[in-house]
This record gives C-alpha cells, sequence and structure tokens, in this order.
C-alpha cells in the first residue's frame, strides 16, 4: 500500500494514470448527454462554433490551473489557491461556493439518469420510484467511497474507459450516417442566444478543477496535475466536437430530442442502437456522479483542516483512511437537491459558481508569480499574466449573460457561506 500523506494522513494512492481518467470522467458525464440538443436550439448549426469558443475558453482557464496547481500539493484544488494566494474569506467564499456547484452538478446529473432510465420503465420518472432510484445511486457511490480512495480510483478508471469507448464507437461510427444537407448556417444568432449557448457548454468542458480537489491523495501532484489537464482537454474536445457533428447529421429534430445521443443512434442504427446508447448514457452519467462522489467530500475535508469548517469534518476513518464524515454530510445533500431539483437549473447554478472561482484561479497566477513564500511553479505559462488577464475578462463576460435567478441564488448562496465564516472566526 502506498504511504499515507504525511500532511493529512490519506493514502496518496491516485497513479497519473488514474488522475487523466479522473478528469475524463467527470469531463464527459450530464453536459455530452443533455446539452448537444439545447444547444442546437439556441443557436442551431452555429452551436460547433459555440463549441470552438468553450473549447478555447476552457483551455486558457486551463493553462491557468496549471501553472497555479503546479505550486502545491495538498487536498483543496482551487479552494487552496485562493485562500494562499488571496487570505481566508476569498479562500472560504471559494471552497464553500465550490462544494455546493458540486451537489448542483451531481443533482443536475441524477435528474439526467433519471430521464434516461425511464426509457425503460417510464414510472422511474416520478413518484417514489424515482426518489428510491436517486437514493439508491447515492448509497451504492457513497459505500464504495468510504472504503478507500484507491478502491473509488480504480472504479473510476473503469467507468472512464468504458465510457470512452462506447461513446467514441458513437462518434465514429455516426459519421458515416450524416446527411451533409443538416449542416445549413442560417443568419448568425443574436448576442444573447449565442452567449448562453457558450455559458452553458462551459459546464460540459468542465471537470478539470473537481479533479484537483484530491491533490493530496495523488501521486507526485506538483507534476501530475499540470500534464493530466492538458492531456485530458484535448481528448475531451476532440470527442465533444464529433458527438455534435454526428447529433447535427443524423437527427432531423435535434432541437426538441429529451435523449438526443440515443435518438441519434435510433436513426442510423435502429430500436438496438437507441437501447444501446440509452445504457451507455447511464453508465456515462453514473461513472460521473461517481467522480463527484469522490471529490466533493475532500473539499469539505480540506476546508475543515483548515479550521475554516468544524473539525470533525476532517476526521478520517483509522481502517480505510478516508474522510469518513465529510462522506456522509456531502451524499446527504447530494440526495436531498438530486431529488428535488431539476436538471437545467442546477446545471446553470453549477456554471455560474464554477466561473466565479475560475475567475479568482486565473487572477492567482501573476499573484502568486509575485510571492516568495510560496512553492515554485512546476509548470509555468509563457506569457501568462496575458493569459490570466484575458481568461478573467473572458470568465466576466459570461457572468454577466446570467440570468437573474440563478445569480439572485448564488449571491443567497455567497451570504450564507460569509456567515458562516463569520461563526468559524468567533468561534
Amino acid at each position: 500500500m502506498t504511504p499515507p500523506a504525511p500532511e493529512t494522513g490519506l493514502d496518496r494512492a491516485i497513479r497519473p494514470f488514474d488522475f487523466i481518467a479522473l478528469i475524463i470522467n467527470i469531463t464527459i458525464g450530464a453536459g455530452i448527454l443533455g446539452l448537444p440538443a439545447k444547444i442546437y436550439g439556441l443557436v442551431s448549426t452555429w452551436s460547433l462554433l459555440a463549441y470552438g469558443v468553450s473549447a478555447a475558453i476552457v483551455t486558457l482557464i486551463i493553462l491557468c490551473f496549471a501553472e497555479v496547481s503546479s505550486r502545491f500539493s495538498g487536498t483543496g484544488g482551487p479552494y487552496l489557491y485562493a485562500r494562499v494566494a488571496f487570505g481566508p474569506l476569498v479562500g472560504f467564499q471559494v471552497g464553500w461556493l465550490f462544494w455546493l456547484s458540486r451537489m448542483a452538478a451531481f443533482a443536475s446529473i441524477c435528474n439526467l439518469v433519471v430521464s434516461y432510465a425511464a426509457l425503460f420503465r417510464p414510472q422511474l420518472s416520478s413518484g417514489w420510484e424515482r426518489t428510491a432510484l436517486i437514493t439508491g445511486i447515492v448509497v451504492v457511490l457513497g459505500s464504495i467511497n468510504f472504503i478507500g480512495v484507491e478502491r473509488s480510483a480504480r472504479v473510476n478508471t473503469v467507468f472512464t474507459v468504458s465510457k470512452l469507448l462506447a461513446i467514441g464507437a458513437f462518434a465514429v461510427g455516426g459519421l458515416f450516417f450524416i446527411n451533409p444537407d443538416a449542416f445549413v448556417f442560417p443568419s448568425f444568432p443574436d448576442y444573447t442566444s449565442f452567449s448562453q449557448a457558450v455559458l452553458l457548454l462551459i459546464f460540459t468542458f468542465s471537470g478539470f478543477d473537481v479533479a484537483a480537489i484530491p491533490s493530496g491523495e495523488v501521486q507526485h501532484p506538483q507534476r501530475t496535475v499540470p500534464l493530466s489537464l492538458l492531456v485530458s482537454i484535448g481528448t475531451v474536445a476532440v470527442l465533444f466536437m464529433a458527438v455534435q457533428v454526428v447529433c447535427i447529421g443524423t437527427l432531423p429534430d435535434l432541437a426538441h430530442s429529451e435523449r438526443p445521443l440515443a435518438d441519434a443512434a435510433g436513426q442510423f442504427i435502429g430500436p438496438a442502437g437507441a437501447v444501446f446508447i440509452t445504457v451507455v448514457a447511464l453508465l456515462t452519467a453514473l461513472g460521473t456522479l461517481h467522480a463527484l462522489m469522490l471529490t466533493g467530500p475532500r473539499l469539505l475535508f480540506a476546508m475543515a483542516e483548515q479550521n475554516q469548517l468544524p473539525g470533525w469534518l476532517a476526521r478520517t476513518h483509522p481502517r480505510f483512511r478516508t474522510p469518513y464524515i465529510a462522506i456522509f454530510v456531502t451524499a446527504t445533500l447530494q440526495l436531498l437537491l438530486a431529488v428535488t431539483g431539476t436538471f437545467l437549473y442546477a446545471l446553470t447554478l453549477s456554471t455560474l459558481i464554477r466561473l466565479a472561482y475560475f475567475a479568482l484561479t486565473s487572477a492567482a497566477l501573476p499573484v502568486l508569480r509575485r510571492r516568495t513564500d510560496v512553492p515554485m511553479a512546476q509548470f509555468r505559462v509563457v506569457g501568462g499574466v496575458i493569459v490570466a488577464g484575458v481568461t478573467v475578462l473572458l470568465c466576466v463576460w459570461l457572468l454577466s449573460n446570467s440570468s437573474g435567478r440563478e445569480a439572485r441564488d448564488v449571491a443567497i448562496a455567497a451570504g450564507v457561506g460569509l456567515l458562516i465564516f463569520l461563526g468559524m472566526k468567533t468561534r
């Protein structure tokens, strides 16, 4: 067994390959299953350009993450970076909102699982059967996470390889059935529609930020994390673009599809293809849920370690070396939000929170470069200050296109976080 990380008592059992798989697993999740139709409904064939713009923005964000993360080896990801760069209050708010965004992302994907599972049994879409299905998912994934990070990482890798092979087969196979006449570009969409499409697609490409949280359990994190970030974004960008091309080229009524991948497969393979892709979609979503269950509790653990949350959240199980109380708290709240939430609202809320801490992590790059009391970066971005400045401006642009409801809820969540911070500080 790998030795525990001396500063936390956690096992550094996540190998570099497992870490790359973790990032890809989180990224290839709810977005690729539910958004091709919603984005097409917003901007039609211009959705391909929206994917390209989103991929470019996320690449800039990842470059900033790669340099900043290469300075640290502890648990926490963006929470750790913000706390060191900007102080305890900003760090706490990033960690608090980051954790809430993981809850919202988990809820959105749970609701997508219900939508796909209802193809086999319509009763699963509502009532007690829906609640029972969501409860079963949370209990099983929470139990896997509880019994050890090494086992959990291996399960994650199996999920990742399976979904890559299956969705890759859909994307490659579907290219032989596309109808070129479907690729008609009408007049360019209005500013609001296109910016909203890009905003939603940021969710599709996200995942790297979550994967950075358990760095305290990653082998050689200062080298592994930056390399894994860059490898992962290249892999998923190619795959996502191919899936969107297939959906546009094979599904005539793409904008109104609830299950675009399954419906597209039904068009060029038949009913058996739709069933196969539905199974793949369920596997894909479950894999992402597993990765979120793995990473979310580690954020509470990291904040409790810094005395910004109650110390009992930092307790590790004597046998399994996992933060078992943080796992239980996270799983319980994920269950409540999944049962009461909807896919699109939870997705948008998660994206807004992500953009806020993306901007802060990017802004941390020039701040940390001027600091002499932090470890040296193992990865350095050429023109990093300019890249960070452009990235912050792009994040602010996307945030400006959010709706009033989600912005209000994020502000309320930040207010609650401030009260918790002040309460812990007084204590």
